[in-house]
C-alpha cells in the first residue's frame, strides 16, 4: 500500500523512517516509549498514526476510529512520538546558509490559524489576517525550493518583527534577498509603494508587477508546506507544543524531497511481546 495520501511520505520514504525513529528510540537511555510494548498499534502504524495527523490534522476521536484504537491511544502516541519523528529527521534539514549560497533568496510571512487567542500571555490575533495564530517566516529560492522556516511568533507581531526574530537577516545578511511590502526598512528588495495623495506611476506599476512575478515561488514553497493540513486548518492542539510540530513539518518537507529511502520488510521492526 503507498502512503502517500495519509503520511505525505512514499512507501520506501516512509519505511526509512520508521527505521530512523526505531535508532532513535534504541539509543536514548530513557525514552519515552518502548517499540516493543505498543502493543495495540505497533511502531509502523504508531509512526503512520503521527504522520496522519500532521498530514490531515483530524480531531483525535475521528484517528482513533479509523486506527482501531482509543483515544488514549492516539493522545499517548503523538505525545510520545512527535519529538522522536523530529530527531530521526532532523539530520535532513540543510543549512540555510550553506544551500543559499550565491542565490537570490525569497522571503514570506504565513499565518498558521489556533483556537486560542493568548500565548504566554501574548495576543495571538493578526490584525492583518483578522484571526488568530502563529507567524511563519519562510524562505525559497526562486525556483520554489524551501530553504527554511522560522521558529513561531504570535501572529499579533508585524511580519518586520517576526523576521527580526527568526535570524533570517543574519542567515542571508550577504545574499540578495526580496520580500514584499511588509518588509520595508529591512534592507530586502521590495515592491514601491503608492505615493500618499497621488496616483501610482507606470514605471512603478511594472515594477511591482515584476516583483510579485518573482516572490510566487516562495508562496508556491508556502503552498507545499501547508501540505500539511495542520498549518493549513486550524492548529486545535497546545500552544506551547506547535514549535515542535512546525520543526517537524519543515523536517518532513525536506526529506520528502531528499530523503534517502531505505528497502527494507516489516520484519526489521520489533514485534509486540504478548
Amino acid at each position: 500500500m503507498s502512503w502517500n495520501v495519509t503520511t505525505g511520505l512514499e512507501t520506501d520514504q516512509l519505511d526509512w523512517l520508521v527505521t530512523r525513529v526505531h535508532r532513535v528510540l534504541a539509543e536514548d537511555p530513557d525514552p519515552p516509549v518502548a517499540p516493543e510494548r505498543m502493543c495495540a498499534l505497533g511502531l509502523y502504524m504508531s509512526v503512520v498514526l503521527v504522520l496522519f495527523l500532521l498530514r490531515q490534522n483530524p480531531v483525535q476521536e475521528a484517528a482513533a476510529e479509523l486506527f482501531g484504537v482509543s483515544r488514549a491511544t492516539v493522545s499517548r502516541r503523538w505525545t510520545a512520538l512527535l519529538s522522536v519523528v523530529e530527531r530521526g529527521l532532523a539530520g535532513h534539514v540543510p543549512d540555510p546558509a550553506e544551500v543559499s549560497a550565491g542565490r537570490v533568496v525569497l522571503i514570506g510571512g504565513t499565518l498558521v490559524t489556533t483556537w486560542d487567542w493568548v500565548s504566554e500571555g501574548t495576543r495571538m490575533f493578526s490584525g492583518k489576517d483578522r484571526d488568530t495564530g502563529f507567524n511563519l517566516q519562510v524562505a525559497a529560492t526562486p525556483a520554489g525550493d524551501l530553504l527554511a522556516v522560522s521558529s513561531p511568533v504570535p501572529g499579533s507581531r508585524h511580519d518586520m518583527h517576526a523576521w527580526r526574530e527568526s535570524g533570517f537577516a543574519e542567515v542571508f545578511g550577504d545574499r540578495d534577498t526580496m520580500g514584499d511590502l511588509g518588509y520595508l526598512g529591512s534592507g530586502m528588495l521590495t515592491a514601491r509603494r503608492k505615493p500618499p495623495g497621488q496616483e501610482r506611476p507606470a514605471g512603478d506599476k511594472a515594477y511591482n508587477q515584476s516583483i510579485s512575478g518573482l516572490r510566487a515561488a516562495v508562496e508556491r514553497a508556502i503552498a507545499h508546506l501547508k501540505d500539511w493540513k495542520i498549518l493549513a486548518t486550524r492548529y486545535h492542539g497546545p500552544l506551547g507544543a506547535f514549535p515542535l510540530v512546525a520543526k517537524t513539518i519543515t523536517a518532513l518537507s525536506f526529506t520528502r524531497r531528499t530523503g534517502e529511502p531505505l528497502r527494507i520488510g516489516l520484519h526489521m521492526y520489533p514485534l509486540c511481546r504478548t
